[in-house]
């Protein structure tokens, strides 16, 4: 499909005096609230419908994650990222699909089901004290320290073959993808000193897995870079062999970075350290104040940008610190080295209070209220970053380091250590129309820590995605597919076998219906074209999910 004029949008109005990454107000965007409310499972595989063709190379199991029970008995949670976790399989095979949900079987889950209430704390929801306790034990259990949750709902990732779902604490869970059975509960901080991992690991080719993880001690937070081996040494192996590479100070140690991911090039692990603040005193103290974590996380807009890089072979911090503009980044799409200089490319924003929008009830709103809340957000846009690999102190100051004619990113050397640098957008004028772009993938088994030409993702003209769009660095121009009421997921490439060309492959997506019961169903999308190849109607309700995985079948 070409560019289309998005409904809406024809009442698009000009924004003046606000942020720059806001350029269109949006009016009468449609409810969602189907999209963010429980669902039941379906434990035992279930047929589907197919409409048009599904290609028969397209075998294996495409994975889901996401929050799929928000209440239990009287209580409920407050934000999008608290709800239960609920795996989705979709089996395709020979040109057939079926599918099948479960809850991840975690003690979070366990426990509020139990008590039919929320007895474990959330990222933006506090479980409160039991009733059922006498007045001076509910005042003293405000004083324990508050577990953390291993409610994984973000993301299926890979660990020596197995497949695991995570969140961000210190716990994840081994899952079986043909059953969606959940195995083994594993926790980071019994290998290595972490409290923590992010659900957006990388893979070098030969298996071997990075991820970042934070620790906290008496003398504040440190951020970690973590390398996983890529074989078990025995059947029962999860994470045996981790090790901490390298840890980064943090520029204020009570008051590190969030993150939610990081990248990576052939021979450098990214950090991107940015304003999106954890105070850590109101975080540990959240309990006692009545307060979820959530409430310890702020923007500090004052603050730069700072990017650390990290040889992966020695665990070296390079000295030579990269800096920019304050910004937010949940997802970066890619890294890769060419002619003495790294190119970083991510979805940024230029504001990073987007995480405190993502509140249920604003998820939930309608009308009047459901456009406010969406027009106060910012944008997310591609941009590309070039960091000089080689400063050094006969390199010049005050001049654009950037040599490379293929982009208008600047970077320039503003004392010994500090380059300060300028992104260049990853895109057209034509992308606004489609409110900027999230949930960034590639063909990762080809072109992760490479240069490269595509790469996917959903458009947001609301809360939620609403058009899956592929762009193409060559000339920076859009492909889109995009129907009016329909909500896909973050879209994941699949190869053709023995494909020659980058793109040849097929991109699957979930879509969701709100205004149909039970209007689900699974997309098949050329990759080449952007063309629908086909569709498999699914007879069951889903929320919408965060991430996902294709497991392919030998």
């Amino acid at each position: 499909m070409s560019p289309v004029k998005l409904e809406g949008s024809e009442n698009a109005q000009p924004v003046e005096n606000v942020k720059e990454c806001i350029t269109t107000v949006l009016k009468g965007l449609e409810t969602i609230a189907p999209l963010v409310h429980s669902v039941e499972e379906t434990p035992e595989l279930i047929s589907t419908e197919v409409l048009g063709t599904i290609p028969s190379w397209i075998k294996g199991n495409f994975l889901r994650n996401g929050p799929g029970k928000f209440e239990f008995g009287n209580t409920h949670y407050n934000h999008w990222f608290d709800g239960m976790a609920m795996l989705h399989q979709f089996k395709i095979e020979n040109g057939q699909v079926t599918y099948m949900s479960r809850f991840l079987n975690s003690d979070a889950y366990k426990k509020n089901s139990e008590r039919d209430r929320i007895v474990m704390s959330e990222f933006g929801t506090i479980a409160m004290p039991d009733p059922c306790k006498n007045f001076f034990q509910r005042f003293l259990s405000r004083f324990e320290m508050m577990e953390p949750t291993d409610n994984a709902s973000v993301s299926f990732v890979k660990y020596k073959g197995d497949y695991y779902v995570s969140t961000e604490t210190n716990f994840i869970h081994r899952v079986n993808p043909d059953t969606l059975e959940t195995l083994e509960k594993v926790d980071w901080s019994k290998f290595i000193v972490v409290n923590g991992a992010t659900a957006h690991p990388h893979y070098d080719p030969d298996g071997t897995t990075y991820n970042m993880g934070n620790s906290y001690g008496s003398k504040g937070a440190l951020y970690n870079i973590i390398s996983v081996p890529p074989e078990k040494t025995d059947a029962k192996d999860t994470l045996q062999g981790a090790k901490v590479l390298c840890s980064i100070v943090p520029a204020n140690k009570s008051h590190p970075s969030y993150y939610h991911s990081f990248a990576m090039s052939e021979n450098y692990v990214v950090f991107i350290e940015q304003p999106i603040k954890m105070n850590l005193l109101k975080i540990v103290t959240c309990k006692l104040r009545g307060k979820a974590l959530s409430d310890g996380i702020y923007w500090d807009p004052q603050q730069e940008t700072v990017i650390h890089l990290v040889d992966k072979r020695t665990g070296e911090v390079s000295s030579v610190k990269y800096h920019a503009k304050a910004m937010s980044t949940f997802h970066q799409i890619n890294a890769f080295e060419e002619d003495g200089f790294l190119m970083l490319d991510m979805c940024c924003s230029d504001d990073g209070q987007a995480i405190n929008n993502y509140l249920i009830q604003n998820l939930r709103k309608a009308g009047d209220a459901l456009d406010e809340v969406y027009n106060t957000l910012c944008r997310v846009f591609p941009r590309r970053f070039v960091l000089p690999l080689t400063v050094t102190s006969e390199t010049p100051t005050d001049q654009n380091l950037n040599t490379r004619s293929s982009s208008t990113a600047t970077c320039v050397k503003i004392s010994k250590d500090k380059v300060f640098c300028h992104h260049e957008d990853l895109h057209g004028d034509d992308l606004h129309e489609y409110g900027g772009l999230e949930f960034p993938l590639i063909n990762y088994g080809r072109c992760n820590t490479r240069p490269y030409r595509y790469f996917y993702g959903c458009g947001f003209n609301h809360l939620v995605g609403d058009s899956l769009l592929k762009m193409d660095l060559k000339d920076k121009s859009l492909k889109v597919w995009y129907q009016k009421g329909f909500y896909p997921s973050e879209p994941v490439f699949v190869p053709t076998p023995d494909a020659v060309e980058e793109d040849d492959g097929a991109i699957l997506s979930v879509v969701l219906t709100p205004s149909q019961d039970k209007g689900t169903f699974l997309l098949v999308l050329n990759a080449m074209t952007f063309e629908e190849l086909g569709r498999a109607n699914v007879p069951v309700n889903m929320p919408y999910g965060f991430h996902g995985t294709f497991n392919a079948s030998a």
